[in-house]
């Protein structure tokens, strides 16, 4: 079959629509944001097309089907088994990396075991393997009469019960073995846990370092070798262990290394973790900038954060008989205070004694005691702290690189094996461009060689696939948690390349997010790519180029929600373009977004950055003139989020609130008493659970609660505005505990969420559905969208005020009872922005948004933009981090940011008017500002 054929398709806001897609084929799905686009793609193809999935798999499998619903849809013919790439963060998982999620990390694992060469951690010379006369030589140079253990390694770090094995030992002879550092006589060794990590070690022999033994010493070491696969252990009673091995060790040193396994550089292994931070590479300190978040605060006001709920105490039981002691003052400023000082505050007295202090909760003015100091005290505390108590002291915690691996994740027996002298957490921390050429340009030995080609070949392909999509400028050691949505979703896009299917559907949901208009051609060669594989592609977008690169555009319509859920243009873009859809004209240009006529100046008010270094920042120094639209642009990694998300806002939001968020590295911010408030609406999630929706989120479930509250048949049955909640007992189904949906585990599939058989997914109790405001329940309410709301609530103006910001949003068509797990990065964000434009303005405040423009439509674009322009009239100023041009050639101020991604980024390109960075040639930006300025 050609094509896949959808008859009567009726999920969500869909008009029982019928139509064929052709198969093998790149397929857009645009149109205004809630047309129903997702709604078709996502709720309709794939989920039908993963219900089938379900269909083909076990009798134990199937049990679950009935909780998969099918789409609401009369027949679906022609499909494929389909493949879902979202907008979803990759994992949340400290462990997780750009390394590990691709796979990369593995293959390098690989690498390094089988081509890597250890050094010694001491003089740093490769190490080489040892002859039993040189282990024997090593161990002769111990102090004469040393007693020695001869041991066997045979199991190491691994689980097992091992009955066999010691049955095998005692029939050879052997007497003892060592289990788990204990030595046990082999006829009664304790029973294992075989879900436990053991080792275990054959002692060969025991005895003492003199000429004499040199012999015997000799027979058991090779003995010892020949049982543990060249591997032998001494241990000197009541001193230390070492290991030696025929293959790998130090002549000069005469350290050894164990045969190198792809465990060993692994971060989630015990045998290659680091042993303080369990690799994870950062541990939670106590960070004294938290501790004491205000240093011109003195002692005596209460400059030591985590004692202020007792301050009076400490202050009259500890620090006044620190000062008297130490002859400092407590109404000095805490930073006016000398550095041996603050150090006794937060580390303790040491073994000093300090006369007056309180003992055992009593005061004794004769009494002498050491002080702990804050830190160690916090400490002791969070050691057996419970759950309730938790909170108060991880305010207090910052996570800083481990003092052992300096974040590099691993012990220091993997960090110290390289390739051409570059270990594996270096060149983990290389750019992909620059990993991808130390692979291509390796050179090893020709023995090595043959071994690491096929590696070397599976590594380059999947570095240059990631390359592809336009993620040149991330490093695998980058966790995942750190990635946008859309960079996620490019991951798995490379990925699915990588693995080099055939005749599946891929669903994508706009790929294009995150990309500046250079790397979105590299995206679409890819997408290309995997089409040509002979696959079928069902993308979700609004970018132009992917439009009119697409064989096949479904422009969904007319309006959004219940206005949607139409095919208003169907063919390819000459065909849509030439029709009279709302994408069509904005495609053919019949209409677009205006170009201001004139452009804002204020150049008296700026805000200047001077020596910005976080990441890839290069010492930058740059003024952003408030009162204007501001918007950063650049190529993708350029450092537009460092610079604005990790530097300006945690600087600026720091100085007005007190608090101390960690800020990126800069010498001086100028000009930040110009600001009395400062909002960053960015992408994350309103909410983690189904309970979190719009209503909630923008506060507009309030007043209708207190609505319903108020009605008649209400007050006659005591309901209070907590009965209509689903957060508390009284009102709520207490089945599904007012979700209005049951987690059911999949174990095999991701966990879904299937409708409560108690309430029927309507979250409260029979009798609070009984009572009605002009006919409908508050159930009936939640599942209302926007606009629904907005006529139904038009005479009461508390609700209907809320409603209109959300429209001017472009949010109309949502639900106000919408899960918040079910909105994308972009409408999260926009739900943000209208909950801060309900809120009265300062004039003095300044908005920082991400990337407000994902998800939408060009349509939905100007809505946005004049939201923005709107804020801006009203004295306040608004810096936006974009990659439209529609939004950026609408701006009043421009700074751009390049040349490159990673290491080649961070530098100024080009400010101004949009027009001035048009004129700059080495602007990316500015490049394509030429296409479009008059």
């Amino acid at each position: 079959m050609e094509e896949i054929i959808i008859k009567g398709a009726r999920e969500h806001n869909l008009k029982n629509i019928s139509l064929a897609i052709p198969r093998r084929q790149f397929v857009v799905i645009t149109g205004l944001s809630g047309s129903g686009k997702s709604s078709l793609a996502f709720d309709t193809v794939y989920a039908e097309g993963q219900r089938r999935y379900v269909e083909s798999l076990s009798a134990y499998a199937r049990q679950f089907l009935q909780l998969m619903e099918k789409p609401d849809v009369d027949e679906i013919t022609g499909l494929s088994p389909a493949i879902s790439i979202e907008q979803k963060r990759v994992s949340h998982n400290p462990r997780s990396t750009v390394g590990t999620v691709t796979e990369i990390y593995d293959y390098l694992r690989l690498l390094y075991a089988r081509a890597g060469v250890p050094h010694c951690g001491q003089c740093g010379k490769a190490i080489t393997s040892q002859t039993v006369d040189q282990i024997a030589e090593t161990i002769a140079k111990l102090p004469l009469g040393s007693k020695l253990l001869v041991l066997a390694p045979l199991v190491r770090r691994r689980k097992g019960e091992y009955h066999t094995l010691f049955a095998e030992l005692q029939s050879q002879g052997f007497l003892r073995v060592e289990v788990d550092g204990e030595i046990c006589r082999l006829d009664s060794v304790p029973p294992l846990d075989r879900q436990r990590y053991h080792d275990i070690s054959l002692i060969v022999d025991r005895l003492a370092v003199n000429p004499e033994s040199r012999g015997r010493l000799v027979d058991s070491l090779e003995l010892a070798m020949d049982k543990a696969d060249d591997l032998v252990a001494i241990q000197i009673v009541n001193g230390e262990r070492l290991l030696f091995s025929r293959r790998l060790a130090c002549i000069d040193c005469g350290l050894s290394f164990a045969e190198l396994s792809p465990r060993l550089f692994s971060f989630n292994n015990p045998h290659g973790a680091c042993p303080e931070c369990s690799g994870l590479g950062r541990d939670l300190v106590f960070d004294v900038d938290l501790i004491v978040p205000d240093p011109h605060l003195a002692l005596k006001d209460g400059a030591i954060a985590p004692w202020r709920r007792s301050y009076s105490f400490y202050l009259s039981e500890v620090l006044e008989p620190l000062a008297r002691h130490y002859a400092f003052s407590l109404t000095h400023s805490f930073a006016e205070l000398a550095e041996k000082v603050k150090k006794i505050i937060f580390w303790g007295s040491g073994r000093e004694k300090i006369p007056g202090l309180l003992v055992d909760g009593r005061y004794n003015s004769l009494s002498e005691r050491i002080f702990e100091g804050v830190i160690p005290a916090l400490k002791r505390r969070y050691e057996k702290a419970d759950g309730e108590n938790d909170s108060e002291l991880l305010r207090y915690l910052s996570p800083k690189p481990c003092p052992l691996c300096q974040g590099a994740r691993l012990n220091r027996e993997a960090l110290q094996v390289k390739i051409a002298d570059v270990n594996i957490y270096e060149l983990t921390c290389y750019s992909l461009p620059q990993t991808l050429h130390f692979l291509t340009t390796l050179k090893l030995e020709p023995a090595r060689q043959a071994i690491a080609g096929r590696i070397l070949g599976e590594l380059v392909a999947r570095l240059r696939f990631l390359l592809d999509v336009g993620l040149d400028y991330l490093t695998l050691e980058r966790a995942s948690a750190t990635l946008s949505g859309g960079e996620s979703q490019r991951i798995r896009l490379a990925t699915q390349i990588g693995s080099g299917l055939t005749g599946v559907l891929y669903v994508l949901d706009e790929p294009s997010i995150g990309l500046h208009q250079r790397d979105n051609r590299r995206l679409l060669d890819a997408l290309m790519k995997l089409r040509d594989l002979g696959n079928s592609l069902l993308v979700v977008e609004h970018d132009q180029e992917t439009i009119m690169a697409a064989d096949h555009v479904i422009d969904m319509g007319p309006g959004a929600g219940r206005l949607g859920g139409e095919v208003v243009a169907q063919g390819t873009p000459a065909e849509v373009m030439a029709g009279e859809s709302l994408t069509g004209l904005y495609l053919s240009g019949r209409e677009e977004i205006e170009i201001p006529a004139r452009r804002r100046r204020d150049q008296e008010r700026q805000i200047v950055i001077k020596g910005a270094m976080q990441h890839n920042l290069k010492g930058l120094e740059i003024e952003f003139p408030l009162g204007l639209l501001v918007c950063v642009t650049g190529v993708s990694g350029s450092g537009k989020s460092t610079l604005i998300n990790e530097t300006l806002y945690p600087a600026l939001h720091n100085h007005l609130y007190g608090e101390r968020f960690p800020v990126g590295a800069f010498q001086e911010i100028i000009g930040l008493e110009q600001l009395d408030k400062v909002i960053s609406i960015d992408q994350s999630p309103i909410g983690r659970t189904p309970r979190s929706n719009p209503a909630t989120y923008t506060g507009i479930f309030t007043p209708v609660r207190e609505l319903f509250a108020g009605l008649p048949e209400a007050r006659i049955r005591g309901y209070k505005p907590g009965r209509f909640s689903f957060n508390v007992k009284g009102g709520r189904c207490e089945a599904c505990k007012g979700d209005g949906v049951m987690r059911v585990e999949m174990h095999f599939l991701p966990d879904i969420f299937v409708k409560c058989d108690a309430c029927g997914g309507q979250r409260f109790t029979r009798e609070v559905l009984e009572i009605r405001y002009k006919g409908a329940n508050i159930s009936e309410v939640l599942a209302m969208t926007v606009n629904q709301a907005a006529e139904f609530f038009a005479a009461v103006p508390r609700i209907v005020g809320k409603l209109e910001v959300l429209q001017d949003v472009g949010l109309g068509y949502l639900s106000l009872g919408q899960a918040a797990v079910t909105l994308s990065g972009g409408e999260a964000q926009r739900v943000k922005l209208s909950r801060e434009l309900a809120k009265r303005a300062t004039g003095r405040t300044l908005y920082l948004l991400d990337e407000p423009t994902t998800g939408l439509h060009f349509h939905d674009v100007r809505q946005l933009l004049n939201v923005l322009q709107r804020l801006v009239t009203a004295g306040n100023s608004v810096i936006v981090i974009e990659h439209n041009l529609d939004i950026i050639k609408a701006a009043d101020y421009l700074i751009d940011l390049g040349p490159d991604g990673g290491s080649g980024g961070g530098q100024l390109v080009a400010c101004g008017t949009p027009e001035e960075v048009a004129r700059v040639r080495e602007s990316a930006t500015g490049q394509y500002l030429r296409k479009i300025l008059p």
